[in-house]
């Protein structure tokens, strides 16, 4: 007996990923369904090519693209596996089909290990491996957590389990597109920030818990870094990484990616949070309605 799987991945000019994306899916993957956001690139005819079901829709943000998937897509197979373009499954040892046939109807979802490749470099400490992610579950048991960032699968029924599979984000642009992205990442980061903390556009669907599961952890981690001071909260974020997990354990690129993610990023978010702060003299309302109307929320 074997269970079949549907890989869901979103696109927007993902060519020069795509390809290696799909190739560690075949032997896999029952069905692989890409949903595109209207890309200039190759990135459908490669889809196309190499067999996957191509559906476009526009882009809102993660969640709501996501959630169309499931919703709009003509999904077939058992259980849901959730990837991005830039990510790939290493070699497995077994056969996932027989392994997902062979669990009880209570367990409706499965947490795989992310591991982080960063100039060439997977990082293997600074807490960033291995660290577990709900990526598979039963098809209509579950959805994506409605917020702009930070967005976890929510189960709506039944257990889990872990399985021994790593997926691997290893983006291949280099650091000029990986500062841009991320100062697009820093906007969104604040817009969530502000909603984690006054639930302005989304109820928190993801119970925070320090003793849950791993999005729970994060959850209950993050409010209490919101509760930091701005600017504060970068520096006790990098040390922490960097010294206290021995993030300085992966070297040159270690060090790299801890000052500009563990630090640079979240000081930018924390620089445009002053900013809406000082534009709008502390002004709740005014941040929130100023909020909603620029990004279209």
């Amino acid at each position: 007996m074997r269970s079949s799987i549907s890989v869901i991945i979103l696109t927007f000019n993902e060519e020069k990923h795509l390809k290696r994306c799909i190739k560690s899916l075949k032997g896999i993957a029952d069905e692989i369904i890409v949903v595109d956001s209207y890309s200039s690139d190759n990135t459908v005819q490669i889809a196309k090519d190499m067999g996957a079901k191509v559906y476009q829709n526009s882009w809102v943000n993660y969640a709501t693209q996501f959630n169309w998937a499931l919703k709009n897509c003509e999904i077939s197979s058992e259980w849901v596996w959730r990837i991005d373009a830039d990510e790939y499954i290493e070699p497995l040892g077994f056969s996932i089909s027989n392994y997902l046939a062979k669990l009880s109807p209570e367990i409706t979802g499965l947490y795989i290990k992310r591991k982080v490749v960063f100039l060439e470099k997977p990082l293997m400490y600074g807490g960033w491996y291995p660290v577990w992610h709900l990526k598979i579950w039963r098809h209509g048991s579950g959805k994506c957590e409605a917020r702009w960032m930070d967005e976890h699968i929510i189960l709506d029924s039944g257990k889990t389990e872990r399985i021994d599979i790593v997926q691997v984000d290893e983006n291949l642009n280099d650091l000029t597109w990986w500062t841009a992205k991320h100062n697009s990442y820093a906007t969104r980061e604040m817009i969530d920030l502000l909603d984690t903390k006054y639930e302005i556009f989304s109820k928190n669907e993801l119970k925070p818990n320090f003793f849950g599961t791993t999005e729970q952890k994060k959850r209950w981690l993050k409010l209490r870094y919101l509760n930091l001071p701005l600017f504060l909260r970068p520096f006790v974020y990098f040390i922490y990484r960097y010294f206290f997990k021995l993030g300085f354990l992966d070297g040159k690129q270690g060090f790299v990616w801890h000052l500009l993610q563990g630090f640079w990023y979240r000081f930018l978010v924390d620089a445009k949070i002053f900013e809406l702060n000082l534009k709008f003299k502390n002004d709740r309302k005014a941040i929130i309605d100023f909020i909603k109307t620029t990004y279209n929320i």
